[in-house]
């Protein structure tokens, strides 16, 4: 997917986090380092996770995780998620991230989409059924 068409479409799934792009979050460009955006998303599918789990859950896998334009400094950054899969101890979430610049866009753009998975976990760290 590219920028251009990302103003047409609206955000699939549960608004699972939302935060604000601070300067000390940036790269060498200016704009917000990809590693920072990776951690919110995996913040965010934690979070969904958690509620289907109904407990501990841990990141086993992220998987095309796909940056589609900068994000500036200043950016509400707005995670939605979905689950696309579930297995007996695993969960497969979307991650979609949108931004809006309150002072330069007047509309939510997505900036970045990912693939996140996680494993149920009992208080030992071993992998356990997911609840019905």
């Amino acid at each position: 997917m590219n920028a251009e068409n990302t103003s047409a479409i609206k955000p699939e799934g549960e608004l699972a986090l939302q935060t604000l792009a601070m300067p000390r979050d940036t790269n060498a460009n200016g704009d917000i380092f990809g590693g920072w955006l990776v951690s919110q998303m995996d913040l965010a599918a934690g979070i969904m996770s958690k509620q289907v789990a109904k407990g501990r859950s841990t990141t086993v896998a992220i998987k095309d995780v796909v940056f589609l334009i900068p994000v500036s400094v200043g950016s509400t950054v707005s995670c939605y998620c979905r689950v696309t899969k579930r297995g007996k101890t695993s969960i497969h979430i979307a991650v979609d991230v949108w931004t809006k610049h309150q002072l330069t866009h007047s509309e939510s753009v997505k900036v970045a989409e990912g693939l996140f998975v996680y494993v149920a976990i009992d208080d030992e760290g071993r992998p356990r059924l997911l609840p019905d």
